[in-house]
Order: C-alpha cells, then sequence, then structure tokens
C-alpha cells in the first residue's frame, strides 16, 4: 500500500485511530491524521500513562532523589497509619509497585473509594497489603497506583506534572503540560470517554498529584519521542535524559502470570512483547500504543480517542506500519 492507501484502509478498519507518527534510524518516516484532529491535538493515551510514570522514577532514581526500586514505600509516607493488623505493607517495595507484583485487599480497582477520598494516595495505600503476603504475583492495578505519584512528590517536593515538564517532556521538546481536576464524578467519566481531542494536560487528585495509572494526555508526535528516547537508550539530541542502565531494567522482562495479557511479559510499567527481539511497548486502552524496536530500530505511536473493547494495536503496528515503514 502507498501512503493515501493506508490512510483510507486505517479510516475503514481502524476508525478510532486520531494519530500515527512513526521513526525510523531516528528520522521521522510517517505522520498521519484522521477524524478531524491536528497532529498537535492530545488524546487520552489511557495506561501508556504508566510507562511515562515509569521514566521519571528513573530519572529520579538517577539523581539520587530516590533510593532505589528497593527502598520501602512506607519509608516515603512516615506521617500515614497503618491499618490496625496489617502488617504486609511495611515490605513492600516501590519495585512491587512497577512491576504490578503489590498485593492488595482489593479485587479489581476500587475507583469509587479512591477518588471520592480527600488524599488519593492514603487511600491507596489503605488498600496497600492484606493477610497473604508477598506472594509476588502478578496483579494489574490501576487507580491504587496513585501511590508512585505520593512518592514522586515526597522525595521530590515537586508536583507529578511539574516533574514531567521539567525533567522529561521539556527536553525532549513537549509541550509544557499543565494539570486537570474533574470536580465531579461525571466529569470524570467524561474525561476518560469523551472523543474530542484533549489539551496538553494530566489528570489529577484535588491535592494536583497526576494519576500514574491513567490520565495523560499527548499527541502521538509526543508519544513518538518517548519511544524514540526509549529507542536510543535514555538519549535525545545527544543529551542523557535518563540513564542507559535505567532503560535495560525498565524492560528486563519478567514472566507474567495470565492468560489475560496475550503471553505478554512485564517490565518496570512497560509491555514486553517479544522477549528475543527486545520489542517492548506502552499500552493504553482504546489502542493507544507506544511500539519500540531497538533492533529494527523502530518506534511507532498510535492516538485513539474512546472506544469499548479496544486494548492495544500491536498486532496491527506489527502487520501495517512496520511493513509499511520497511518500504
Amino acid at each position: 500500500m502507498n501512503k493515501e492507501e493506508l490512510h483510507t484502509f486505517i479510516e475503514q478498519s481502524q476508525p478510532n485511530i486520531c494519530q500515527i507518527v512513526a521513526y525510523k534510524d531516528n528520522k521521522e518516516v510517517y505522520s498521519d491524521t484522521w477524524n478531524n484532529y491536528k497532529d498537535t491535538d492530545c488524546v487520552h493515551i489511557m495506561s501508556a500513562t504508566k510507562s511515562i510514570m515509569a521514566l521519571l522514577f528513573g530519572i529520579a532514581i538517577d539523581k539520587g532523589q530516590i533510593g532505589s526500586v528497593d527502598d520501602k514505600v512506607l519509608t516515603y509516607f512516615p506521617d500515614y497509619t497503618v491499618k490496625r493488623g496489617e502488617k504486609t505493607i511495611y515490605d513492600v517495595t516501590i519495585r512491587h509497585l512497577l512491576t504490578m507484583r503489590a498485593p492488595y485487599k482489593c479485587k479489581g480497582d476500587p475507583w469509587s473509594k479512591v477518588c471520592a477520598s480527600n488524599n488519593w494516595t492514603y487511600s491507596s495505600l489503605d488498600f496497600l497489603g492484606g493477610r497473604k503476603g508477598l506472594t509476588d504475583e502478578f496483579n494489574y492495578q490501576t487507580v491504587c497506583l496513585h501511590i508512585l505519584s505520593g512518592i514522586l512528590y515526597e522525595a521530590t517536593g515537586m508536583k507529578t506534572v511539574d516533574y514531567a515538564n521539567k525533567y522529561l517532556f521539556e527536553p525532549l521538546g513537549i509541550k509544557k503540560h499543565r494539570n486537570y481536576l474533574a470536580e465531579t464524578a461525571e466529569e470524570h467519566k467524561q474525561f476518560t470517554i469523551e472523543k474530542t481531542p484533549k489539551k496538553d494536560i494530566w489528570f489529577c487528585d484535588p491535592q494536583g498529584l497526576g494519576t500514574p495509572g491513567y490520565g495523560l494526555c499527548m499527541s502521538a508526535k509526543d508519544m513518538a519521542k518517548i519511544g524514540l528516547l526509549c529507542l536510543n537508550n535514555g538519549a535525545f539530541e545527544g543529551k542523557q535524559i535518563v540513564s542507559e542502565r535505567w532503560i535495560k531494567e525498565m524492560t528486563r522482562p519478567r514472566i507474567v502470570e495470565s492468560k489475560y495479557f496475550r503471553n505478554m511479559e512485564y517490565g518496570y510499567l512497560w509491555w514486553i512483547i517479544d522477549r528475543k527481539k527486545n520489542i517492548y511497548a506502552a499500552i493504553g486502552n482504546s489502542g493507544n500504543v507506544i511500539y519500540v524496536d531497538p533492533k529494527k530500530k523502530i518506534t511507532a505511536a498510535v492516538a485513539s480517542y474512546f472506544k469499548p473493547a479496544v486494548f492495544d494495536r500491536v498486532d496491527f503496528i506489527q502487520e501495517y506500519i512496520v511493513p509499511f515503514i520497511n518500504g
């Protein structure tokens, strides 16, 4: 297919895609838009937000602001009162959160309890731990990952979006983001499901801490720059933004003991698509993906508006975008 044919094919077969940008050998080789989106418009990238948070933690560890991934979570919250009888929480580390192996006293995400509370971090800590202890089982969570934003704030004194702007977005030439606070539950829901273009915002709690599990809005151009950073082992245009050591550690595959995740493995909030080829991706609901293939020196970003039952587009990228790029 040529570019026009690919455009029409995507328009017909992947109707909620808004933007795609791809790089090969550090050069932008493909860019297109659909659904009346401009290339500067943003979408809610859903759970791909998690992977951006992993990069922020790598930067904070590189700078010595956070000790290591083996730091105990409660070290950062000396004023938090542990619930009576709870013992497991004392042994939970940052690594447990980053690898989705932290234990929680809940099934699924306790959205209403966390998001209706005055302190989303402490409310999330209330669910951390449990009688089973540290089982090291893969337990995918979103809302309770808010603990990570709390840790970043306690360690640096900076709110999530401010830290991202200073140390990640601005060095990559990504427009400065600002917080977005939903005043009501309905507004929260609309933020998630609406199809219209977003601004450069990051959904936040009442304290102004960005949600680390979802809520970041970016364009495909922005997402592709994140992929390019990873492709170049943490460097961008000759400047080291995050260490090569962190990129390797962040993308080291760990087996996921579940049949629900397409046999993918997991790193630090990044999905490992192919262990042998070291292909990995940030994946968000509705098909928002940052795809990174270091061997082929390709990164591709797909930005989409909300559509139920579209979880990722890795197969689509591998079947259509990568062959098109390779021409």
